[in-house]
């Protein structure tokens, strides 16, 4: 027995000795498998920071330090410590499902009255989470390997010869997502139908207070929005290294949803687009979302919330807590604090990395402006987001005072009364006092960020407007990352048509490669331009339609009347 497992344990290391090892300077890395399908290499967990720990808590990333002991493999799964709401977990499925069925919804809306269970942590759950992945078509990697010389950590791959690279950064409401919960086999298979397909990056980012803590503390002793320079930092190191890939790192195209598309905002606005060039070229922003908060007083509030939870006073006190404190406390302030729609965390304005809304730094101008923006919101974004209180009368009143306490009454009559009038015969969008609430909602955290994309680039965006019934947010997700019938098809939240999804992939992968979105299955896609235009991807027809967000609505909200 011992022989044969001996035997076994050398065919599996001269299998792994077989794998490239790509030299970063600071360590060497090797890829942890080739699939032999899809002729994909996969480099998972390459550290791209230093453990964020300790002093590092609630700090701006710094580099990692020199490890050239051995090979690292990646063969050790992370990701950043995760939260979940009770709305989200124990009530909203429910009531979606109710209104897409038509049955009874019986569940209490009244968040105190559920029992907080800690959720099982994942295994793979550590602070020590800042780590990307890179997933490259063999074809691409082995022709820049033969112009990378090991010794000087140097590429001299000719321009001509490296590959666009698609970095994505995941959703989660700003307290969950993982860089591995999507499979890009699908995507990249996609992107090789004319040409040699693009270099994939998914990257880590802290997550909720962990990577969003803000206040005045933290503003004295620490860095606001940690999880925004967790993000530069992954971009500024893919820039760096992807050519030892086969990447072009001038052509580099960052994709997010949700709240990765959130991110990707404050990315593109990132101090006030005065800090040099971005570490990408183009950005496919889907669904960008996050709720804009202008006062200081709500960051200060969350702050105060979290290190009561910890039992302590500052934050110098709270870096010196285990991890399993803090991931307790994290998860049990999302949980039980989060009112409805809401998940406590996300970005604020800090003054530096986000010295005001993006909505008002891309009507001003204080973006950077040399991007190629692709743009996208599903029809109906706002629904999952929407209390089933919303079926009152006073719903859409109700979220205003939740969302913006200190909102004057003038704003919010003008609100209720003008924009969102309880007028329910389907001119101004709604039937219902709940799709009403959705609407409003959609607006304000999704769709007119896509509005203030368009006009700040001049009309000259690729946009788009995703109607699969019933269109919800993150419903596109599975036709994004739709992948030869292993995902989940025919549902009505899965992918219904797999025709779409292709031309779906193409227009992304294509948009990457060329810098415009096409596809051999689809219509040609146009840019935006002064007639308003977007591609409307329905289930049965994908053609241009008049922007619906071009209107009043987004004129408003992006004046931010949140005080």
């Amino acid at each position: 027995m011992k022989v044969v497992l001996s035997l076994l344990g050398l065919a599996l290391a001269c299998y792994a000795s077989d794998l490239p090892v790509v030299d970063l300077g600071y360590e060497l890395h090797q890829a942890i498998s080739l699939n032999s399908t899809s002729g994909l290499y996969n480099f998972s967990n390459i550290r791209y920071a230093a453990p964020p720990l300790g002093d590092l808590r609630w700090r701006a990333p710094v580099l990692p330090k020199q490890n050239r002991t051995h090979v690292q493999t990646g063969d050790v799964g992370r990701i950043c410590p995760q939260a979940s709401t009770i709305w989200e977990d124990d009530i909203e499925p429910a009531f979606i499902l109710s209104l897409l069925y038509n049955t009874t919804f019986t569940k209490s809306t009244n968040i105190s009255s559920y029992t907080y269970e800690p959720a099982k942590v994942d295994p793979r759950t550590a602070e020590d989470c800042l780590f990307l992945d890179v997933v490259v078509p063999q074809k691409i990697f082995d022709r820049a390997k033969k112009h990378t010389d090991r010794g000087q950590h140097k590429s001299f791959v000719p321009k001509n010869k490296l590959a666009p690279v698609l970095v994505w950064i995941y959703g989660g409401g700003y307290v969950g997502g993982e860089k591995s919960s999507n499979d890009p086999t699908g995507l990249i298979e996609r992107s090789q139908v004319v040409g040699d397909g693009v270099v994939y990056v998914a990257l880590n980012y802290r997550l909720g207070a962990f990577g969003w803590l803000s206040g005045d503390a933290i503003i004295a002793n620490g860095t606001a929005n940690a999880a925004l320079h967790d993000q530069r930092f992954a971009l500024d190191w893919v820039y760096k290294n992807i050519h030892l890939f086969g990447g072009d790192p001038t052509r580099i195209t960052v994709m997010g949803e949700s709240a990765g598309g959130g991110s990707i905002m404050h990315q593109v606005t990132a101090y006030g687009g005065n800090a040099g060039p971005s570490p990408f070229k183009q950005a496919i922003i889907q669904s960008p979302g996050w709720v804009p908060i202008m006062d200081d007083e709500q960051p200060e509030q969350t702050l105060q919330q979290f290190l009561g939870i910890l039992n302590v006073s500052t934050i110098e006190e709270a870096r010196n807590l285990s991890s399993e404190k803090l991931i307790a406390a994290n998860s049990y302030q999302i949980a039980t604090k989060s009112e409805w729609g809401s998940f406590i965390y996300g970005p604020v304005v800090d003054g530096s990395f986000v010295p005001a809304l993006p909505g008002k730094l891309l009507a001003e101008g204080n973006f950077d402006r040399n991007l190629n923006i692709m743009v996208g919101h599903n029809t109906d974004e706002g629904l999952v987001f929407t209390s089933p209180d919303s079926r009152n009368e006073s719903g859409l009143t109700a979220l205003l005072h939740q969302q913006f306490p200190y909102m004057k009454k003038n704003v919010s009559d003008y609100i209720s009364n003008v924009l969102y009038p309880p007028k329910y015969d389907g001119s101004y969008g709604y039937t219902s006092s709940l799709t009403r609430a959705a609407l409003a909602i959609s607006d304000l955290i999704f769709v007119c960020n896509t509005d203030y994309f368009n006009r700040a680039f001049h009309n000259q965006t690729f946009a788009y407007e995703f109607s699969i019934s019933p269109a919800l947010h993150g419903q596109d997700v599975s036709y994004t990352f739709y992948n030869n019938g292993s995902s989940a098809t025919g549902s009505i939240l899965g992918v219904q048509n797999v025709t779409v999804a292709e031309v779906m992939q193409d227009y992304f992968t294509s948009f990457a490669q060329c810098g415009e979105p096409s596809s051999p299955l689809g219509p040609a896609f146009h840019r935006y331009g002064q007639r308003g235009s977007l591609m409307n991807i329905g289930n049965h027809t994908i053609s241009p339609e008049r922007d619906p967000t071009d209107n009043p609505r987004c004129r408003f909200w992006q004046t931010a009347p949140f005080t």
